[in-house]
């Protein structure tokens, strides 16, 4: 279960206790594997054989996910934007990696999807009822220019298309999205990068795909604005806390991160929410989700206040907005996009990160507190 706002609250103190405790614990160890300085990290190629690249959207399979299917819990599907051409928008595969497997080779990543519409976003989430949803944004030459609203497409545990969404106020550019799960209904909130809004879709789960309940816009007024090296700026990234209803917004344009109230029970007076974080280490803030500590990260995408001595940061930052660790997942600029991470104990690997300059995701397993 992930780490409520309230538990995160609690003094860093309490925090940094818990570490010293485990770090006490972990020096009797059961097995030399306890005791390794190595992490537990895997390195692999998003590259499948048709050749896309520019990885995006990032999903870890949840516990729970049904046994008889093509992707297991804990295993990571990573949604490719570009098609081999390196035409932005064009992509159409969605590839898995199994961690405890071997890594891929460059056009030797699985394909677990492969789409008919093209642009695979960061939008891209899995169910534990046994369904994946991705959303998508297509171009046909890679620019503004020819830029498509796009749709959200439902997909069974074996790769399989169900069900295509789309819609011109809810569904505007499905950038990225948070799925509040709840095993047979959830809450799956949608960043649209050209409405410069945040939509949440009311769905049940059922083993032939969603039914939709409701649609209603939560989140409004972010920037949204044509970009020559990203296509598109605008709200990205999303994080949802269930314990006070708040749901986060990374907006790239605005170079800052955002909180809704009410994110779950709000039925109408959508707001842009409060500003969170907004210090000097964004540079267009993409994809966002929580840390095991409590904390939240963020992909830079440098495409805002870039500094190529800050390239391709992963930003960790606290809810209260202070600034807390950055590092870089590669040396050039636009390499960070999608991540995402599993909270809570027992996950053998809990955070995967994509390195869009060479087309390859890392799957690493971080302490939890």
């Amino acid at each position: 279960m992930r780490i409520s706002i309230k538990e995160a609250c609690h003094s860093r103190w309490l925090i940094a206790g818990l570490f010293a405790l485990c770090a006490w614990d972990s020096q009797v160890p059961a097995s030399a594997q306890e005791i390794a300085f190595v992490p537990r990290a895997v390195n692999s190629s998003t590259i499948p054989a048709n050749g896309d690249v520019n990885p995006y959207g990032v999903a870890f399979v949840p516990e729970g996910f049904p046994t008889d299917a093509a992707i297991a819990a804990g295993d990571v599907l990573i949604a490719n934007f570009n098609n081999s051409a390196n035409v932005q928008g064009a992509g159409t595969t969605i590839v898995q990696l199994r961690p405890s497997g071997p890594p891929a080779t460059p056009g030797g990543a699985a394909t677990f999807f492969a789409s008919n519409l093209p642009g695979l976003s960061t939008a891209l989430g899995a169910l534990r009822g046994g369904l994946v949803v991705v959303g998508n944004v297509p171009t046909t030459d890679g620019t503004f220019a020819t830029i498509g609203q796009g749709a959200l497409q439902v997909i069974d545990r074996n790769g399989n298309w169900l069900q295509t969404w789309t819609d011109p106020h809810h569904l505007d550019g499905p950038w990225d999205l948070a799925i509040d799960d709840h095993g047979t209904w959830a809450h799956i909130f949608v960043a649209n990068v050209l409405g410069g809004s945040v939509s949440r879709l009311d769905v049940n789960v059922t083993p032939t795909g969603l039914v939709l309940t409701g649609k209603t816009t939560v989140g409004t007024g972010y920037q949204s604005v044509p970009n020559a090296a990203a296509v598109v700026l605008g709200p990205t990234g999303l994080a949802y806390d269930d314990f006070s209803d708040t749901l986060y917004v990374a907006s790239t344009a605005d170079n800052a991160i955002f909180a809704i109230p009410e994110a779950a029970h709000r039925s109408s007076a959508a707001v842009r929410g409060r500003t969170v974080f907004a210090g000097s280490q964004l540079r267009g803030p993409l994809a966002l989700r929580w840390a095991p500590n409590g904390d939240l990260l963020t992909a830079n995408g440098d495409a805002v206040n870039a500094d190529p001595l800050h390239p391709s940061e992963i930003v960790e930052f606290t809810i209260w907005g202070q600034f807390v660790r950055q590092y870089d997942v590669d040396p050039s600029q636009g390499g960070a996009f999608g991540i995402d991470t599993v909270l809570g104990r027992g996950a053998r690997f809990n955070y995967a990160v994509v390195n869009d300059v060479t087309n390859s995701i890392s799957v690493v397993q971080l302490p939890v507190p």
